[in-house]
């Protein structure tokens, strides 16, 4: 069995794969296994190094591999090579941790406590197609410093970048079993992965939907599980912002890969005494988003992943929708949609709470910063999202009163390799990246040792 991996910009295919199966997911696991003690005694210092070569491996094979991720997942080649590049961070990053996870020693009667980073054997990692390498890294690079052998499902739509950095490992020095790919369907592979009893934790990045399966799955063998799931994020401007600055950072905060992003700031609510002036500065950033062939010079924005992607994407623009204004997109083969406004919107419609995963942003009023607190609040996801204002008081008690993991002041970033990663409510359950991410992969142990008479 094969898996055809479709282009999104042409919509034609570009490579055939070998399709993995449950056996060769079971395979997989008494390869890892096998390969867990050794790896586990690692020295650190060692373990170190082995992410260090990593790093400069991925980095010597940067233009390949933005390229192949490019092609693969639509990605405008300049974000491409920004990604492959964090990619190369991340793996630098917690090759520092290896040496820093450190233990505690606790005085209690009679002797003292100590504490020990255990790792956990076998893990399996399950990656979305959005930003498939630079997600694998982050669950990968701290799994491999904590001393697991690790798994990795790609998605199925976008495998080929995995298959590479599995090359790139092994000829960097790792050992045999440390880190395998298996390129298959979620259903039967992910599925058979999450359920197998020598598998101790998974790693997942994708919808809420298919997160709430995995922990309903991983509960039958008392798997540790981190789930980075949904977002419908919310970009709140107030009318004392630098109202230029918001609307001109408002475009990449949710067309960046097509709003193919859990941290999209898919709501824009703004102060109502400022919203005319806002959306006439929108207007102009939006139309100045340039969509077109991922590998072409100065495209921000690509195509869609596939063509039923697109179909649920338009599901929410139907022909009575209110559009204030939309940017342009290829006509032809490929997966293209525009970037879409839609203004005025109704926040309790599908468009303002369902994460709809592609180009298009809802419009929203608000009266004052309680208002903007409940309506940024009114739903199930809780992932990240934006406050804009030159008021610091209000910043920081706005920031506290939304319920997302990660949130930004006159800012709309979301990841950094050194800051913790994840969300409230249903975006997900745990952290990864920044100095914590480690733990995730690790057991405490208490040892006590008596030094009475």
């Amino acid at each position: 069995m094969t898996l055809t991996v479709v282009e999104p910009a042409t919509g034609r295919p570009m490579a055939e794969i070998a399709e993995a199966t449950t056996e060769d997911v079971d395979r997989a696991v008494a390869r890892a296994r096998a390969a867990f003690p050794a790896w586990r005694d690692v020295a650190p210092s060692d373990r170190a190094l082995l992410l260090l070569r990593l790093a400069d491996a991925v980095e010597a094979e940067l233009e390949p591999l933005a390229t192949l991720e490019a092609r693969n997942a639509g990605h405008p080649i300049a974000s491409a090579r920004g990604e492959i590049g964090m990619v190369a961070a991340t793996f630098r990053y917690f090759a520092g941790g290896v040496e820093r996870h450190l233990g505690d020693t606790i005085p209690v009667a009679g002797g003292v406590a100590m504490t020990f980073h255990e790792p956990l054997g076998v893990v399996g990692l399950i990656t979305p197609w959005n930003f498939p390498l630079p997600i694998a890294s982050w669950k990968l690079a701290p799994a491999l410093a904590a001393g697991n052998c690790a798994i990795l499902k790609p998605a199925e739509l976008t495998p080929l970048t995995a298959i590479e950095l599995e090359r790139i490992a092994l000829e960097a020095g790792f050992p045999e079993g440390v880190f395998q790919v298996v390129a298959g369907p979620g259903p039967t592979v992910g599925q058979h992965l999450v359920e197998h009893p020598d598998v101790a934790k998974i790693a997942f990045t994708g919808s809420t939907r298919v997160g709430a399966g995995i922990q309903r799955a991983a509960a039958s063998t008392i798997k540790r599980v981190t789930l980075e799931l949904g977002g419908k994020s919310a970009n709140v401007v107030f009318a004392d912002a630098d109202l230029e600055a918001a609307a001109a950072a408002a475009p990449g905060a949710v067309f960046d890969n097509a709003g193919q992003d859990c941290c999209a700031r898919s709501r824009i609510l703004v102060q109502r005494s400022a919203i005319d002036r806002f959306l006439e500065l929108l207007e102009p950033a939006v139309q100045a988003v340039t969509v077109g062939d991922p590998l072409g010079p100065d495209v921000a924005m690509g195509p869609l992943i596939s063509a039923a992607h697109r179909e649920k994407v338009a599901s929410f623009v139907p022909d009575d929708a209110q559009v204030a204004f939309r940017g342009s997109a290829p006509d032809g083969d490929g997966f293209w949609f525009p970037p879409t406004v839609l203004c005025p919107v109704d926040p309790t419609s599908p468009a303002a709470r369902e994460e709809i995963f592609g180009p298009v942003v809802s419009v929203i009023p608000f009266d004052d910063e309680a208002d903007a607190v409940r309506i940024a609040n009114d739903s199930i996801y809780g992932l990240s999202g934006s406050i804009w204002t030159e008021n610091g008081g209000r910043a920081l008690r706005v920031a506290r009163g939304i319920a997302s993991g990660v949130l930004s002041i006159n800012s709309n970033s979301s990841v950094r390799v050194s800051t913790p990663f994840g969300g409230f409510k249903q975006s997900g359950v745990g952290r990864e990246l920044g100095p914590h991410a480690m733990e995730a992969y690790s057991e405490l142990k208490t040892v006590y040792w008596a030094t009475g008479a």
